[in-house]
């Protein structure tokens, strides 16, 4: 991977490395947090063959590396995992980058939002940046409304409305100072 070349990972891949950026930590840690009941699990969860896939896959990649070893009273040694340089950068321009289609606000949206969340990060210039992502596709949406008819008005009709409510969130999350 070039330098300064974001990679195409799953939504579950992004997760397990910006996770492990936030601190070092293990394979059993990350699918506590990513399984039912996780902080991040009610958002999005990612059931632990998943986890171990993406870990295997990060390294690979070179995006994150071995960093030692936890003992622990209560099972095996765990290994440490922590990020390499380049997937540091990787997860740091994933999380200010704007979700593609607004199906994705639900899911890849809410998790960047989490995630920022969880380092205190400002999650203000990415929401400003959803907003202008979907808006030209909010407008589209409008026009087609008015030039549809049958099922295929009432299939814009509904994705109008959910464009909408989405734009409102966005709209709500970043108020004006």
């Amino acid at each position: 991977m070039s330098t300064g070349e974001v990679p195409r990972l799953a939504l579950s891949e992004w997760l397990v490395l910006c996770v492990i950026c936030e601190r070092p930590t293990h394979g059993f840690a990350i699918a506590a947090l990513l399984g039912t009941g996780g902080d991040l699990g009610r958002i999005w969860r990612v059931p632990k063959p998943v986890i171990y896939r993406a870990i295997a896959r990060l390294e690979k990649l070179g995006l994150i590396r071995a960093a030692g070893e936890e003992r622990s009273a209560h099972g095996p040694v765990r290994s440490l995992l922590k990020p390499a340089p380049a997937g540091r950068r990787a997860a740091v321009q994933w999380l200010s980058t704007p979700v593609g289609h607004a199906r994705d606000v639900r899911s890849e949206l809410m998790i960047k939002l989490a995630l920022l969340d969880r380092a205190g990060a400002d999650p203000q210039p990415l929401l400003l940046a959803q907003q202008m992502q979907l808006a030209p596709i909010a407008a589209a949406l409008g026009d087609r409304v008015r030039d549809t008819a049958g099922f295929e008005h009432t299939l814009a009709v509904w994705r109008h409305q959910a464009m909408d409510a989405t734009m409102r969130f966005l709209t709500a999350m970043t108020p004006l100072d």
